[in-house]
């Protein structure tokens, strides 16, 4: 179930189920560089103002989906415009910085995005551009992402699969009256 949280701004209210904590766990392969499983941890929040803020943080696993060592990380800014058209700023770790427009799907919770401006620093290593498809799917946060550089064409170089995290902070107050030792609760 999507919640439309009573402050958020009128303009973000089709981008509410983008709202809250997300985990989970994905696939990065391009070429020149490592193939691996990621985790991924994303949040999107917001505090009046017409646009969400976005935190990525993802992960090498191991072969057992353990933390080997940090893989991404990126912040940024979303908002929604007339004609559901999307505006997006993102910062990398590496030293890249995205403008992203593209557009919210009609009847769906779908987003396509694709890079319009971008900059870098010499040591964050070659890139042209990409796109990205976020999904809402059965309750789900999915996503894809696709990148170009001089010497590979546009093609997928990530995705993942989230799970929305509940945070206990946002439910305890509703549990009223819970006995000292927990037992008599499920009597």
């Amino acid at each position: 179930m999507i919640e439309i949280p009573s402050d958020l701004h009128p303009d973000l209210v089709p981008l509410a189920f983008l709202i809250g904590n997300w985990q989970g766990a994905g696939v990065a392969d391009f070429p020149g560089t490592e193939k691996c499983n990621f985790g991924q941890e994303v949040s999107f929040t917001h505090d009046g103002r017409d646009f969400l803020e976005y935190r990525s943080h993802s992960w090498v696993l191991d072969e057992e989906g353990k933390r080997a060592r940090p893989l991404e990380s990126e912040t940024g800014y979303w908002r929604i415009g007339e004609n559901r058209r999307m505006e997006v700023v993102t910062v990398r770790d590496q030293g890249v910085v995205e403008v992203w427009h593209g557009e919210l799907a009609e009847q769906k919770p779908q987003i396509d995005l694709a890079t319009d401006a971008m900059a870098r620093i010499p040591s964050s290593g070659p890139y042209s551009g990409g796109k990205r498809l976020y999904g809402y799917v059965n309750g789900d946060l999915m996503w894809v992402g696709e990148k170009a550089t001089p010497e590979v064409e546009l093609r997928p170089y990530m995705s993942a699969h989230l799970k929305r995290v509940v945070d206990p902070r946002e439910w305890i107050h509703e549990v009223k009256d819970l006995p000292d030792d927990g037992i008599a609760f499920f009597k």
